[in-house]
């Protein structure tokens, strides 16, 4: 397993000589050690906790800037590019706790979703057409996560192919919800012209584009690629 870019720049020195750092009068150096390991689990904690809020306030603002389109439910959005970029960075875990938080926040009625004329804020926007590309976002960003997790978030090319698996994730769980409320007028067909066909191509280019966002922040701050 590869650290994420969350590990790589959250790296720690020793905890004996963090807990010297810290003004430790403690001499031996195993005393330190046990004296600096609940200041720097503590850290550690509020690190993870700041990192996947942050993705979570991310993954809001994007979901203001989406379009509505007058053909279909399904806005025009960079959000889920935005949840694969933001798994990769922090790995599967928090990457799918940011997730899990923004539906958290959204259900309990903060305006955090997509604007719409016709869908609603709250609880009741995952039962509308658009609930399940909303629903998976938690385990794309744990397959976009685990790919990092693996390197993949290393080069581009393979940087792609993580993005692409989480964004199929997301195409997934929100045509088997379109197909499942459309239900019984409406066709397969008729899912596919109103939830993937007019957002398949756009998509795959913005993912294109994304999928460089990773690397290029491993070559800008000169962690190991390796």
């Amino acid at each position: 397993m590869y650290p994420t870019f969350f590990d790589a720049i959250t790296t720690r020195p020793g905890r004996a000589n963090a807990a010297a750092a810290l003004g430790s009068p403690v001499l031996d150096p195993n005393a330190a050690a046990a004296l600096g390991t609940p200041v720097l689990d503590a850290v550690r904690v509020a690190e993870q906790i700041g990192a996947a809020l942050f993705v979570t306030v991310l993954t809001a603002i994007a979901a203001q800037l989406s379009v509505p389109l007058p053909f279909t439910p399904v806005p025009f959005s960079l959000q889920p590019l935005l949840v694969l970029v933001g798994a990769a960075a922090l790995g599967s875990r928090l990457g799918m706790a940011s997730q899990i938080l923004y539906l958290a926040l959204g259900i309990a009625g903060l305006p955090l979703f997509a604007a719409s004329p016709l869908l609603p804020q709250g609880a009741v926007r995952l039962l509308g057409p658009t609930g399940g590309y909303l629903m998976s976002y938690p385990l794309a960003a744990f397959v976009a996560g685990s790919l990092a997790e693996r390197g993949f978030d290393r080069r581009y090319f393979s940087a792609v192919v993580a993005m692409a698996c989480g964004l199929a994730v997301i195409f997934a769980g929100g045509l088997l919800w379109l197909t499942i409320v459309s239900r019984p007028t409406g066709s397969f067909s008729t899912v596919l012209a109103a939830g993937f066909l007019p957002f398949i191509v756009p998509d795959v280019l913005k993912l294109l584009v994304a999928a460089a966002v990773m690397p290029g922040l491993w070559k800008i701050t000169g962690k190991p690629s390796r």
